[in-house]
Parts: structure tokens; C-alpha cells; sequence
């Protein structure tokens, strides 16, 4: 899933050198952290949050199919 959500994150943004994302597993799941440059936050949230939804609507997705359940946190 890391490198899922790295490569989608690294194609909005304009710095991709500065993307970071840190998975980690939980009891209830494994939380997704994605860090990207601040000029670049608007780009992974979207307008009106539509391209952070749908990111994780893919990583929900994504994680159903392996059975296990994903959440995205974008991280300042």
C-alpha cells in the first residue's frame, strides 16, 4: 500500500522528492501517513477534499481485496 499511495502522491505534487509515506500497523488496521511539501498540500487534499477522498477510496479498495483495512492520514 505504501507504494501505491507514494506513486499517486508523487504524480500531483510538484517537489515528488519531498513525499514521504510511513505506514503503521495498528490493531484496528495499518494508518498511512503521507507527507508532502507544504506548497504541495493543496494538491494531495484537493478541492473541497476530493482528491484526499479518493485516494482513500482507492486505498480502502485496495485493502479490501487483501482483506485488511487501510486508513490515510496527511500529515503537515
Amino acid at each position: 500500500m505504501k507504494e501505491l499511495v507514494e506513486e499517486i502522491a508523487k504524480s500531483l505534487v510538484e517537489t515528488p522528492d519531498a513525499v514521504a509515506v510511513r505506514e503503521i500497523p495498528g490493531d484496528q488496521g495499518t494508518v498511512v501517513e503521507l507527507k508532502v511539501a507544504p506548497g504541495d498540500l493543496g494538491k494531495v487534499i484537493g478541492k473541497q477534499g476530493r482528491t484526499a477522498r479518493s485516494l482513500r477510496s482507492l486505498l480502502n479498495a485496495a485493502g479490501s481485496k487483501l482483506e485488511r483495512q487501510y486508513t490515510l492520514e496527511i500529515v503537515e
